[in-house]
Parts: C-alpha cells; sequence; structure tokens
C-alpha cells in the first residue's frame, strides 16, 4: 500500500506541529531487507554507483533554505521540473532508475527516504561511517512548485560562494568542510559537469584522502579547452575544482582540512553527523534522528504489534498454545509491509511443520497467497526441501501451477533448486499415485 500521508512542504526541521509527519513512519519496514535490496540495486555486475547515490542524497536535501523552510529533501522534488532539469542533477536519474525496482517492492517507502537512506547506506557500503537515518519523508503530488534553480554550490566559484550556500542551509564552517568531504567519492564527467577527473586514487572508498590531496599535493590550473579546473603536479591524474581550493585559500576553512587530513576518526564523526543533519532539512520531525531520537519509529498499534509479533512466533515454530495465546490479540491473517508475507509463509520456510498445521487448519490462512516476489508457502517449502511442509500443503490443496515473479511453479523450482524427494512427491501428487496427510 503506497504511504498515503499528506506532503507537508516547507515544513522546519523542528516541526512547530508537534507530531505531524510521523504518521508517514511505518514500523512494518524491514531495515535490514531493505538496505540488502539497497545494496545489490546500487552495486552489481554492472555498476558501483555508490558516490552517485550519495550525491543524489546530498543534492535532493541540499536546496533547503532556512530562513524561509523550503527545499531539502522531503517530497523528493527532484522529480518534478526545474529541479528535475537543474544542470547541477544531470545523470541523476541514473540512480532514481536503479533504485526503480527497489521502490516497487517497498512501495509504502517513499521516494525521499528510498533516495536519502540510499545516499546514508552508500557511505557505509564503501567504508565510511554509519549516517543515521530515519524514515518519515513523504513525496509531494504531482505539480508542486519546486524551489528554484541556483541552490545547489557551484564548482566554479570561490570560498564566499561556498559560505553563502552552506550558511543557507544553517552549516557552519566545519560542518561545511565535513560535507565537502563527500568527494573522497567518485569523480567528474564532462558528460554531466562539464568537469574531468577524480579526487582520489581510490573514487569507491570513502576515507580521508580527499583532505589528504589538497594539503600535501601541488595544485596547478589544468591547462585543457573545459572549464576551469586544477590538476595535481606530481601525476597530473588528479582533480581539484574551484570550490575544493576555497578550502584551502580560506584560513577559516583551511583548519578543518589540516584537521581531518590528519585524523580521519574525526572527518568520519563529523561528517556522518553533518550529513545525517543535512538529510533532514525541511523534513518532518520523525526522519530528523539529531533532533527527536526515538521518532525513528512510530509504536505500533497494540493489535500491529501482537500481528507482528504472531507472525516472528510462527517464523520460530513456537508451541502452538504459545501461538494460540498470542492470537487472541492479533489478526493472524495480517501480512508484513514489507514483504507482504504471512505467519504460513514465515513458517513453511523455516520447515515448522507443526505450525503449518496450525496455521492452515485452525486459522484458515490463505494456502495460495503470494507475496511481494510471488512466491507462496508452498515455494517456499519447496524451495528449501522442507518435504514435511509440502506434504502437508498438499494435502491441504495448495496449487502446484501458481508461478512465482522468475516464473517458477513447484515443479521447476524443485527441479533448479535439486530438490529430488520434493519433486517425487509432487509428481505423485500429481499423478494421483499417492495420498498424503497431514497430522494435527
Amino acid at each position: 500500500m503506497a504511504n498515503q500521508a499528506k506532503y507537508e512542504g516547507g515544513a522546519t526541521m523542528v516541526n512547530p506541529e508537534g507530531d505531524k509527519g510521523h504518521q508517514a513512519v511505518d514500523p512494518g519496514i524491514n531495515k535490514d531487507a531493505l538496505k540488502s535490496e539497497i545494496r545489490a540495486a546500487l552495486i552489481n555486475r554492472k555498476a558501483n554507483a555508490c558516490p552517485m547515490a550519495v550525491r543524489v542524497a546530498w543534492h535532493s536535501a541540499g536546496t533547503f533554505d532556512k530562513t524561509d523552510g523550503t527545499g531539502g529533501s522531503n517530497g523528493s522534488l527532484m522529480r518534478f521540473e526545474p529541479e528535475h532539469s537543474d544542470p547541477a542533477n544531470a545523470g541523476l536519474y541514473i540512480i532514481h532508475d536503479m533504485l526503480h525496482e527497489v521502490k516497487k517492492r517497498n512501495p509504502n517507502v517513499s521516494y525521499a527516504d528510498l533516495w536519502t537512506l540510499a545516499g546514508s547506506l552508500a557511505v557505509g557500503f564503501t567504508n565510511g561511517p554509519d549516517v543515521k537515518h530515519s524514515f518519515g519523508r513523504v513525496d509531494a503530488p504531482a505539480g508542486t512548485q519546486t524551489p528554484e534553480n541556483g541552490r545547489l554550490p557551484d564548482a566554479a566559484q570561490g570560498a564566499s560562494h561556498v559560505r553563502d550556500v552552506f550558511s543557507r542551509m544553517g552549516f557552519n564552517d566545519k560542518e561545511t568542510v565535513a560535507l565537502c568531504g563527500a568527494h573522497t567519492l567518485g569523480r567528474c564527467h564532462i558528460v554531466r559537469s562539464g568537469f574531468d577527473g577524480k579526487w582520489t586514487t581510490n573514487p569507491l572508498k570513502f576515507d580521508n584522502e580527499y583532505f589528504k590531496n589538497l594539503l600535501n599535493l601541488t595544485w596547478q590550473p589544468r591547462k585543457w579547452d573545459g572549464p576551469m579546473q586544477y590538476e595535481d603536479a606530481e601525476s597530473g591524474e588528479l582533480m581539484m575544482l574551484p570550490t575544493d581550493i576555497a578550502l584551502i585559500e580560506d584560513p577559516a576553512y583551511k583548519q578543518h582540512v589540516e584537521l581531518y587530513a590528519k585524523d580521519q576518526e574525526a572527518f568520519f564523526q563529523d561528517f556522518a553527523d553533518a550529513f545525517s543533519r543535512l538529510l533532514s532539512l525541511g523534513c518532518p520531525e520523525a526522519a530528523c534522528p539529531h533532533l527527536n531520537k526515538a521518532a525513528s519509529a512510530q509504536p505500533a498499534a497494540p493489535r500491529d504489534a501482537a500481528s507482528a509479533e504472531f507472525r516472528e512466533a510462527a517464523m520460530h515454530g513456537h508451541a502452538v498454545d504459545v501461538l494460540k495465546k498470542i492470537a487472541k490479540d492479533a489478526d493472524v491473517h495480517d501480512l508484513e509491509k514489507s514483504s507482504g508475507r504471512s505467519a504460513l509463509h514465515k513458517a513453511a520456510f523455516w520447515g515448522h511443520e507443526g505450525t503449518v498445521c496450525y496455521l492452515i487448519h485452525e486459522c484458515g490462512l490463505e494456502k495460495d497467497l503470494q507475496d511481494y516476489n510471488g512466491d507462496t508457502p508452498l515455494h517456499d517449502a519447496v524451495r528449501f526441501g522442507n518435504t514435511k511442509v509440502v506434504e502437508i500443503m498438499l494435502s491441504a490443496g495448495a496449487k502446484t501451477s501458481i508461478k512465482n515473479e522468475q516464473g517458477y511453479d513447484a515443479f521447476s523450482l524443485a527441479k533448479e533448486y535439486n530438490k529430488t524427494a520434493v519433486l517425487e512427491l509432487l509428481q505423485k501428487h500429481h499423478a494421483g499415485k499417492g495420498k498424503t496427510t497431514s497430522r494435527l
């Protein structure tokens, strides 16, 4: 079910209306599963797009203006014009597309939360610090007015421009330098920004090399037909932008560059704090972990909590009397919001025969319900060779012909995973040569 929370554009960091925005937080989100899906989308055989994911999160938030509360990551306004076509955002749609399938599998997660979460996780995926992130952003409806272009940093400018941009968002000099340290990841591409080259020797590793290079290498204007940028005199293989060089030309900035060049731990801590706050600018308080540590998850309603506990107990194969006790306060048919999986899916997955019997025969759970991947409980039992559970499911009338998203029915899945005993059982059942029985 898609996020239906109302978009409250222009909210300040400290939400003046108290708990408004907490309704957007979905306690049913499986954060570990979502993290795995995001990692697979960003890092795979085709690409490692972590640097660009950080840039998307940065740019989605970097339009914030503290004077009127406009801009920021809430609303995922990069989907709309003119922000969508801002030259500073050139090419960033690639990340939106890479996360498309993740969004489809997690419709209750807003684009605004997904983009900022992907950026915060990408820092950790590349050996950087853990960046705190909370859910609570909502997506603005089509037609929402976006801030005028020009709020993001212009790489061709100097220290005064950098200070103007970051102070507009509420950051001091130290936080500004820490946030500029994101240039330790990735590189510039002519086709997108006009600039060319990488800042560090390993653009896929988050460390403090960016600051070391700023201080310890000799930077000279690059002789080429592109915009003004710098190259290192030592190798000619690295680059810096005018905004980067501004950090060592401005004394107030340089002192922090010097600190981070010698103390990576200090950089990691300051970057994680500043980046988390950047991603929260203009968001409901629920999405601001630095302001409201308890806001990252709204307490679930008692019945929802009991339903989640029931699914958890089924997953672990708890005794039937324990399940019955929990069921008194739960909706046993309730599905996990992040996956569409029922208690029967979970019990069949782990091969809990007694639990499966109880869920089918006493609770009346749907045998052929398909989860986010199109898997039925029978698919789960077949995949892991849980023969007894397969036998129970067949006896109860579970359909063997249903196909999941990958096109597997029970038979082809058993063949794919080489579950010979399960395949024989399915074939005997199909042929009507044997009768399966289940014990309650």
